[in-house]
């Protein structure tokens, strides 16, 4: 997928089984980030930086969503857990991570594993690919996203 391009709808339950859809939230601008997996190390500092700017995210207009292959209970107990405000969805069946061809090989511990690529897509509210994060470190990113989003 590249910038410019049209992101396609897809819909995955969210954290309460609710059936949720990309085009739902057509006239806004979405974040949508992909984690490897909820309530791990480097997934919750993630998350919880969206947490802490999001009523700055809000200010702009903005609608964050989650997506990890985890379950819906998994992804409901780990948005208790840390407060998230916003929404999570679940895509347990790796649908939506295979469509944006996500699940890559990655080192963990020194062994080659197959695991998500921690990336996140800025979306416009037409719903055109307005950018890219690839390969995101979860310290400060939601402040880069953010700081783009006010350009």
């Amino acid at each position: 997928m590249n910038v410019g391009d049209v992101v396609e709808d897809f819909t995955l339950p969210d954290q309460d089984g609710v059936p949720t859809s990309l085009s739902q939230f057509r006239g806004k601008p979405v974040v949508l980030f992909f984690y490897p997996r909820a309530d791990t190390p480097g997934c919750t500092i993630e998350a919880c930086g969206f947490r802490d700017h999001f009523a700055k995210l809000q200010a702009e207009g903005v609608v964050v969503l989650g997506i990890s292959r985890d379950t819906v209970k998994a992804q409901k107990k780990f948005q208790q857990k840390y407060e998230l405000p916003y929404t999570l969805l679940a895509d347990a069946e790796q649908e939506i991570v295979n469509r944006f061809g996500l699940v890559k090989p990655k080192m963990m511990y020194g062994k080659q594993v197959t695991g998500v690529a921690r990336t996140t897509y800025v979306i416009s509210p037409e719903g055109t690919l307005v950018h890219v994060f690839e390969n995101v470190k979860p310290e400060g990113h939601a402040e880069e996203v953010l700081a783009l989003l006010k350009k």
